[in-house]
């Protein structure tokens, strides 16, 4: 999701929850994103996780872009809309794992803890290094008016 504010593009970006990321910022934002299910359409499996992640069901016109791999060799496919959002009302999805390590106890953790938007140079120093491109990309696409 991105916006135009104030004359210039902004970039929702989300924080990745659970214990490991409390304390990352810089490199460790992320554009909502998840797995696609057997035979599942990327572009549905694109909308179904922001909306899983955040709440908010994104509405089109889609705009794709340019598919990145990650460090640890996730492909991630994206698509751009325009759009807006109070970030602080982003409620996310959770998942379950054992927490503290080997303590036997399950602890819930949303996937993303909280989203904000980055203004593109900002984005560009918060998102994982491999989606700088998406960034990159979205502001050769998109015209200011």
């Amino acid at each position: 999701m991105y916006r135009i504010k104030d004359g210039a593009i902004q970039v929702l970006l989300a924080h990745p929850g659970g214990p490991y990321f409390v304390n990352k910022d810089d490199g460790h934002w992320s554009i909502p994103k998840g797995e696609p299910g057997p035979d599942e359409d990327l572009i549905l499996t694109a909308q179904r996780e922001f909306e899983e992640e955040t709440g908010l069901k994104p509405t089109g016109p889609f705009i794709p872009l340019q598919a990145v791999k990650q460090k640890g060799g996730k492909v991630v496919h994206a698509w751009a809309f325009q759009g807006d959002c109070d970030p602080a009302t982003i409620h996310s999805n959770t998942f379950t794992m054992e927490w503290p390590p080997k303590s036997g106890q399950q602890q819930t953790f949303p996937e993303i803890d909280r989203a904000e938007f980055f203004d593109l140079k900002t984005a560009q120093r918060k998102v994982k290094a491999a989606q700088v491109g998406l960034i990159d990309e979205l502001e050769t696409i998109v015209e200011l008016k």
